[in-house]
């Protein structure tokens, strides 16, 4: 069965408004549109259609990140409180954290939606918990210590080199003609147009242009190899059944999934991988250095990582842990 058979079967399972999978091998990509980018008007999903990436977007900020470790520019062991003032007043684990913190998520600070304040829960670096907050301080940390916004940092050190046209962490008005509208439960959803950028959830691309970050992650581009192998390399395991544990200590932690500098990790399948939620979109990213390909799925439904294990057997046909990990995990 050919990936856009499979991909079809699946979607219409899934009864997702619309998909966009870009698929990537030894370098070069091949796009799979699939459905509508908004219910009232019915046109369809293009190349150049632009979906919100959500947390996809944290990757893209680690490439950058890691980048600025090799110029010496940036350590990964530094506190961020160096940089910048502190988001929590009166919490001395707050000035333990670092950039490594973040990026494996090691920080002790919560994720978007946790009802607990906002404060440090652990002492950094002992478990994981899985944390958006994390990456929107380390942005902060950031802006200071380059002195510029994020949307420049990273337009300049990935967008561009990469070839990365109908890419952004603010909205273009560029991209109005050919967006992919969100949908919830079958509801047509007010489009997210961020204005201000954001390292958790706030890129806007499209498939191939996330599949040319791939492809680069995939050969190392633009990192020394002791860094490349570094951002890979796992730092943590996550617990079985979920991608918070703030309070307790005790949950069951896996011995399939990982956490590297920014990526989640398959040890076992030599995979790295990502997913991303906002109200009406699902997204997911898989890469395989073993054989050298990956893929990516865009959509514009809650029911969108429906399609995430047809996605990965179009490429890699053996067991994924990530699959159970996020039915775990991640709710419609």
């Amino acid at each position: 069965m050919s990936l856009s058979e499979s991909i079809s079967l699946a979607w219409e399972a899934a009864q997702c408004p619309g998909a966009a999978i870009a698929y990537i091998s030894d370098g070069q990509i091949s796009i799979v549109n699939i459905g509508t980018r908004d219910i009232a008007t019915r046109q369809p999903i293009t190349d150049r259609t632009v979906f919100d990436a959500a947390s996809l977007t944290k990757p893209i900020i680690s490439y950058a990140v890691l980048q600025l470790v090799d110029q010496g520019i940036l350590d990964l062991d530094v506190p961020l409180s160096n940089f910048t003032t502190s988001i929590i007043s009166n919490n001395p684990l707050f000035s333990k954290i670092t950039v490594r913190h973040i990026l494996t998520h090691t920080s002790g600070l919560p994720n978007l939606k946790e009802n607990e304040s906002i404060q440090v829960y652990f002492e950094p670096g002992t478990r994981y918990s899985y944390s958006s907050i994390g990456f929107m301080f380390l942005q902060k940390a950031l802006e200071v210590l380059i002195n510029e916004s994020l949307e420049s940092t990273i337009r300049r050190m990935v967008f561009e080199p990469l070839c990365m046209t109908q890419s952004s962490l603010i909205w273009n008005d560029r991209f109005e003609k050919n967006i992919a509208t969100p949908h919830e439960n079958g509801e047509r959803l007010e489009k997210h147009r961020p204005l201000q950028p954001n390292a958790s959830y706030s890129l806007q691309t499209t498939a191939a242009d996330y599949g040319r970050f791939v492809a680069a992650v995939l050969q190392g581009i633009r990192l020394k190899p002791k860094t490349y192998d570094e951002w890979l390399r796992p730092a943590v395991n996550a617990p079985k059944e979920s991608s918070s544990q703030l309070q307790d200590a005790s949950a069951i932690i896996s011995k399939e999934i990982a956490w590297g500098l920014g990526w989640g990790l398959e040890p076992g399948c030599s995979t790295f991988f990502q997913w991303g939620k906002m109200n009406g979109i699902r997204a997911f990213v898989m890469g395989s250095k073993n054989l050298n390909s990956g893929i990516v799925l865009l959509t514009n439904g809650n029911t969108g990582l429906r399609l995430v294990d047809s996605a990965i057997k179009s490429f890699s046909p053996i067991y994924h842990p990530s699959v159970q990990w996020l039915e775990n995990c991640v709710t419609e």
